[in-house]
């Protein structure tokens, strides 16, 4: 980049953000997500902490994070999956959720990091159908819900800056705010906690306007208590390589995320009929995203598509998030 080669080492500075989710970041409250666990669910979702725009501030401030997410899958009809205490064969899902995020980073450090706590609640929409037995044989059943979702609360985000280098070190909550029943097979909580530790690093050169970002965290979950269902921990990776492009007053970035999630425990039930129904899922897709300066404040959006390629015990599917940033 030439001219305006200095612009986009700023521009980092001033947008970035963790989504928590994540997800989602990071760990945020989908339905019908992640792994095996019970109902093919889980907290964190692939696109939760993964580019420029989910990166941890590094500038005293606030934050607004608004994000949408499609995610819509289906399990083959000889996988049995566990639903809140329904056993389901053929499990077709989708889920869109819309939240809204709120980050502050304050002027002291803490460890030497920038130090930032946030929130985020989602509001889903779901429609799941699979079939499920019963005593007059097996029947195909529909289940529609929508409602707030289980909210994601960050009691720490560190960030430590280095030249080109950024490291940062978050703790997502993911609390059981939404709602949930025995028996329903579209539940817009999940009836449980998430803790979910996520460290990483991330390469933001000013001078190509290139950038580049990994993310490991693992996802561990307190009991089900109404269902006595306990899901395995998660461990993943998320992965990205972007170019920024001078376009107008702006910037066009173009790039793709990677990523990789796989159940490290086993899942825990009084029944057992089902084993241990660990799994995983992998996945690449393009990201797209745009960058406004405006004045001291910027304003960022970000589109990706995240097919999954190869899953174990579990939907697979598409995640389509759109997100965006403004911080002043």
């Amino acid at each position: 980049m030439t001219g305006t080669a200095k612009r986009p080492h700023s521009i980092r500075r001033h947008c970035s953000v963790t989504s928590v989710t994540l997800p989602l970041v990071i760990s945020l409250a989908y339905p019908l997500s992640v792994l095996a666990a019970e109902g093919g669910t889980g907290h964190y979702l692939p696109g939760g902490i993964a580019t420029l725009i989910d990166l941890a501030p590094t500038k005293q401030g606030w934050v607004v994070n608004p994000m949408y997410l499609n995610y819509s899958g289906q399990a083959s009809a000889s996988r049995a999956i566990p639903v809140a205490t329904v056993v389901t064969t053929g499990l077709k899902a989708q889920s869109d959720a819309a939240l809204i995020g709120g980050l502050y980073t304050f002027g002291q450090t803490v460890l030497g990091a920038n130090y930032t706590v946030g929130a985020y609640l989602p509001y889903v929409w779901m429609d799941v159908e699979a079939s499920v037995a019963t005593p007059i044989g097996t029947v195909r059943r529909r289940d529609k819900k929508d409602g707030i979702g289980d909210m994601t609360l960050i009691p720490a985000m560190l960030a430590w800056k280095t030249g080109f280098w950024q490291f940062n070190a978050i703790l997502p909550i993911v609390a059981p705010t939404g709602g949930y029943q025995v028996g329903r097979l579209a539940n817009p909580g999940l009836n449980y906690w998430t803790f979910d530790p996520t460290i990483g690093t991330s390469y933001n050169n000013d001078k190509i306007g290139f950038n580049s970002a990994l993310h490991i965290g693992i996802s561990t979950n307190t009991k089900n208590q109404a269902t006595d269902y306990k899901s395995g921990a998660t461990l993943h990776f998320d992965g990205s390589i972007q170019q920024l492009l001078p376009v107008g007053s702006g910037y066009v970035g173009v790039g793709a995320e990677a990523f990789y999630l796989k159940q490290v425990t086993a899942d825990s039930s009084t029944s057992t009929r089902l084993g241990d129904f660990k799994g995983y899922t992998v996945g690449v897709g393009p990201v797209l995203s745009y960058i406004q300066p405006l004045g001291k404040q910027t304003f960022v959006t970000e589109f990706r598509w995240l097919p999954e390629l190869n899953v174990k015990n579990r939907l697979e599917g598409n995640y389509f998030w759109l997100k965006a940033v403004y911080q002043f």
